[in-house]
């Protein structure tokens, strides 16, 4: 049966084996876990050492040196025979640390190791997407700054309105991508260590371990959480700490899932219309019937899985809603699915629209050829005010622009030809006045009303400040794999 190999022989998550970057996928991944497990448990040894605890250097020694040789088989034989994951490790670590057996995981309930160890991978997390919506961000505003003038049809109801730009239209997706950017930010902000709390959040065992001394538990705590990369713990937590925060993180990534299936449906609208296109390699197959074809595949897989980052947020909802009193297990393994997921998800379509916009390719000819299109309807009211100008009669021009702009909508949809209200106007002697001016009336540019000022302003006043604190990574390029 094994003609591939074991890994072919059994499910392989998608997100992993296809999608996500390295960075992220080592980040929820076992090593990335338990080898934290052990720094966690080697933090609250050097802690208790130093606030007087019979713990000694060699103990500490003996730690460090072994917190990355992880004996995987052993660790599993043994949570096969015990049934508790960090009871298993910490046997496995106690293996090879004979002297500090003793001392290890000392007055800790598993949730020091769990929970801490969910928070420094959700910061972690936060660390490699912040970079990445700062890159996209960036790569859009280069877009929006470079199309800011360029005069494309307006849609509402997806029926043609007013003209916009294309770069206008740009700065709709990236006024949402920067409140994404704030949220994560804030969110990463927010976010504290569970710390050293002891069973059901009281730290019992921490004040009995210092025989009552309030203020070494306190000290233990806040050591603790500083070796951890933090800078405040929760001050009060039942076992766990609070699943609101679970949700807190997942709601701002399953936000951007939002915001990105708008950005990649509206790209493939545009892409239907041959207005705009993501990028297509020069090898690339758009289908395997019809060899004319370029399927915005990119777009697609953004909102397909755009839809799972938002679909996962059920999870902490309903987990945090059925948690009861100080902890319930029932927690454990639905998180172990939907924190990873969420991020790796988010990490996926980060990069994926990364490369869509380095490579977004506008067929200016296309868009205004659609504009030619139906511009003369929307010029009707400036072909009204001109001709009042030249002393007509308001009500009059507007009748005679009524009964042409009906014959042009005859000729347009009953059969199916090119929209010729602008020849009907210049063939009626009425709008003899202004025949001379219609160029200048038609001209597509001032039908843009402020767009090009909102974006140069947009971009330099709320995007571009955004984006300082990335400046080192800005300009890191990804490799997608197709």
């Amino acid at each position: 049966m094994d003609t591939f190999g074991d890994e072919f022989n059994k499910y392989r998550s998608p997100l992993v084996s296809r999608y996500a970057s390295k960075e992220m996928a080592y980040n929820f991944s076992d090593r990335k876990k338990f080898t934290t497990w052990r720094k966690l448990w080697i933090y609250l040894a050097k802690a208790e050492k130093a606030l007087g605890l019979p713990i000694t250097e060699a103990q500490v020694a003996e730690m460090e040196t072994h917190a990355e040789d992880i004996d995987f088989a052993m660790a599993a034989e043994e949570e096969s025979k015990l049934r508790h994951d960090v009871m298993a490790h910490v046997h496995t670590f106690a293996h090879c640390c004979p002297a500090a057996a003793p001392i290890i995981h000392l007055g800790a309930t598993s949730c020091y190791v769990g929970d801490n160890t969910d928070l420094i991978m959700l910061r972690d997390g936060f660390d490699i997407l912040l970079p990445k919506l700062a890159r996209v961000i960036d790569r859009l505003s280069n877009f929006a700054e470079k199309y800011a003038g360029l005069p494309t049809l307006g849609f509402t109801h997806y029926q043609p309105a007013q003209l916009t730009t294309v770069g206008k239209r740009a700065c709709l997706w990236l006024q949402d991508l920067a409140m994404d950017m704030r949220n994560l930010q804030r969110a990463r902000k927010d976010l504290r260590f569970r710390g050293v709390k002891g069973t059901t959040g009281t730290q019992a065992s921490f004040l009995q371990l210092f025989q009552g001394d309030h203020d070494k538990v306190e000290d233990l705590d806040r050591m603790v959480t500083e070796m951890a990369g933090f800078k405040k713990a929760y001050m009060v937590t039942g076992q766990t700490y609070s699943r609101k925060v679970d949700i807190d993180s997942l709601s701002h990534l399953a936000s951007m899932g939002a915001t990105i299936h708008k950005i990649c449906t509206d790209i493939r609208l545009l892409a239907n219309l041959k207005e705009i296109e993501e990028p297509f390699e020069k090898e690339q197959i758009g289908s395997s019937a019809m060899p004319y074809k370029r399927n915005p595949m990119r777009c697609e897989r953004c909102c397909s899985l755009a839809r799972h980052l938002i679909a996962l947020l059920a999870d902490p909802l309903q987990t945090a809603s059925v948690q009861w009193l100080e902890r319930t297990l029932d927690d454990s393994a639905n998180r172990r699915i939907s924190l990873p997921e969420s991020f790796l998800t988010a990490d996926i379509i980060l990069s994926t629209l990364q490369n869509i916009t380095e490579g977004l390719v506008v067929y200016p000819k296309v868009i205004e050829r659609h504009i030619r299109h139906e511009l003369p309807f929307m010029a009707t009211e400036n072909i009204i005010m001109a001709m009042v100008k030249a002393g007509g009669n308001r009500q009059d021009c507007h009748e005679k622009i009524r009964v042409l702009s009906q014959q042009a909508a005859t000729v347009v949809k009953q059969e199916g030809g090119d929209n010729d209200l602008l020849a009907r106007v210049q063939a009626d002697p009425y709008f003899a006045p202004v025949l001379g001016h219609l160029d200048n009336i038609l001209d597509p540019k001032t039908f843009i009303g402020r767009a090009p000022q909102q974006v140069a302003r947009f971009l330099s006043e709320e995007v571009r400040p955004l984006l300082e604190p990335y400046k080192a990574e800005i300009d890191v390029k990804i490799e997608l794999e197709l």
